[in-house]
């Protein structure tokens, strides 16, 4: 068991892809701290994990509360970013560039300030797992914004495996996940996302949380991966 005994934080693991690395984590025998903007939505996340996690809260977006946030958690192995806010969909001819600009605040400099927070906490062998799409590789119409945020965020780990190296920064790049990041649509027009997605992927079926997971803990086991994106989408990429 790689994990066992090691302490493992998932910053927006209280939902969605974060609570089942979170699960996944635990299972293998970490420590899991899962961190939420939200008091409530930690308290359910620990209604379903295993005995032992522990859960924060913290606004992501702001670097104090972040830094309060690594002050408490003390000493870790390995951080995952999977913190996200709902996806804002924006075309060029009606693009609200303050939008545009706020997207950006949690899933780049969110991450990009937990990475800088938590470097000196992170014990010998540790590691850094973020989070891309594959609208970064395969956009479509309305998706220039969240692209660049996946562009971004790839581009990130690259220079950070670098930079930071001996510590290993990775990242998984997830394609069409059933999540709660889609709640925002009605139920029919997401049921019809999900169904034309699953339709057009060679696997036939859209992602879970559980599939995403894996991937997450493969990187933060993997000793000798750095720098790398790992996409998981059902071959997506190939549709």
């Amino acid at each position: 068991m790689p994990l066992k005994d090691q302490h493992v934080v998932v910053l927006g693991g209280t939902s969605g892809i974060g609570l089942a690395t979170a699960a996944l984590a635990a299972e293998r025998g970490a420590r899991v701290t899962v961190v939420s903007s939200r008091p409530d939505s930690a308290e359910r996340a620990l209604s379903t994990l295993p005995t032992g996690t522990a859960a924060e809260t913290a606004d992501l977006t702001d670097s104090h509360q972040v830094t309060a946030l690594f002050d408490r958690l003390g000493p870790l192995d390995h951080l995952v970013y999977t913190a996200g806010d709902p996806l804002t969909l924006l075309t060029v001819d009606t693009m609200d560039l303050d939008a545009a600009r706020a997207s950006f605040t949690l899933r780049y400099f969110g991450a990009l300030d937990a990475v800088r927070t938590a470097v000196p906490l992170l014990r010998p062998g540790g590691s850094i797992t973020l989070t891309s799409g594959t609208a970064g590789m395969r956009p479509v119409p309305g998706w220039s914004v969240a692209a660049s945020i996946c562009g971004a965020v790839e581009a990130m780990v690259r220079a950070l495996a670098v930079e930071l190296a001996p510590i290993r920064v990775n990242a998984v790049r997830a394609g069409m996940i059933r999540t709660p990041l889609w709640s925002g649509l009605p139920e029919t027009d997401r049921e019809q996302m999900y169904a034309q997605t699953a339709a057009a992927l060679p696997l036939g079926r859209i992602g879970v949380p559980e599939d995403t997971a894996k991937a997450y803990a493969y990187l933060m086991e993997q000793r000798f991966a750095t720098g790398t994106v790992l996409t998981v989408d059902g071959g997506g990429l190939l549709a």
